[in-house]
Order: C-alpha cells, then structure tokens, then sequence
C-alpha cells in the first residue's frame, strides 16, 4: 500500500468481509438463543447488515472499485471463539449471555472499523462516503445499545441464577 487511498480500500475490504461474514452467522445466533427478544434483535440486524453491505456497495461505487471482501481473520477468529463457547454452553440462559457477549464482540469490532473509516473518508474529502459510513456506524451503535439493553433487561440476571459449577 502507497496512499491513503490504498489503506481505505483495503479496510473497506476487510469490513465487506466481515459483514458478509456475520450475514451468514447471525441466523445461527437466532436459532440458538432461547431468549424471544434476542432472537428478533438478531433477526432485526439480519436486515439491517444487508443495509450495511448495500451501502459498502455504493462505497465501492464511489471510489471506482468492484465490491470485494478480502479475508478478515480478526472476524473470523471472533465468530469461532463465540462458537466455540456457545457450543460449550448447555444452560439456555447461560447460552443466551454467551451468545450476547459474542454479538457485543462482533458489534465493537464493526464500530472501530466503521469509525475508522469515516475518519479516513473525512480525511480524503469524500463527502458522499462520510454520509454513508457515518449511517452504519449509528446504527452499529445501536445495536450494541440493544444488546446491553437485553442483558442487563434480564438476560445476565437469568445466567447468574443458575447453580454454581462444581469446584
């Protein structure tokens, strides 16, 4: 990489990756959790992340590229290490936290991204990407505000009831 152009761009792959990659994963969080408003959040943020990468596309667009993900091993590692301690769960409430602090996870890493690259749009001059980038990025916020609302709405509570491992 030369430019500041050439870092955008390949940011700008790497989150295509990684929404891609949470399209495919969040109907499995959906299924998995027994909590009902988890279930819907992870529904709602299905549609949502299909928004996302529609407005990646128009990014694309508007820096003269072909849409493109390029491999995202942070994101990859998030979802499997999520997976990983979800499949270890066998507790509904306690799968249920489990699955929530994976979602957080994946929701903090797209808000440093997505911040990232707003910055760096608004460094380049790019108006109309700022506007784009800048939506995503709210609404990754929100999401991560709707999953702590879930948790501690009674979610954490319900997992922390449950009898005590044997030491």
């Amino acid at each position: 990489m030369q430019s500041m152009d050439d870092l955008f761009y390949a940011l700008l792959q790497d989150v295509y990756f990684a929404e891609k990659e949470l399209l495919k994963t969040l109907p499995e969080l959906a299924k998995k959790s027994a909590n009902k408003t988890l279930r819907q959040a992870f529904a709602d943020h299905r549609d949502e992340t299909e928004e996302h990468l529609e407005r990646l596309e128009k990014v694309f667009e508007a820096i003269g590229k072909r849409p493109r993900g390029k491999i995202c091993e942070a994101m990859l590692s998030i979802i499997a290490e999520g997976q990983q301690v979800i499949d270890e769960v066998e507790d509904d409430a306690v799968r249920d936290a489990a699955i929530l602090a994976a979602a957080q996870s994946f929701e903090h890493y797209e808000i440093a991204r997505y911040g990232t690259l707003r910055a760096w749009a608004e460094l380049l001059g790019q108006d109309e990407i700022i506007e784009l980038l800048s939506e995503t990025l709210e609404e990754e916020k929100q999401a991560d505000e709707l999953l702590s609302s879930i948790a501690e709405g009674g979610v954490n509570e319900s997992a922390s009831e449950r009898p005590q491992a044997a030491e």
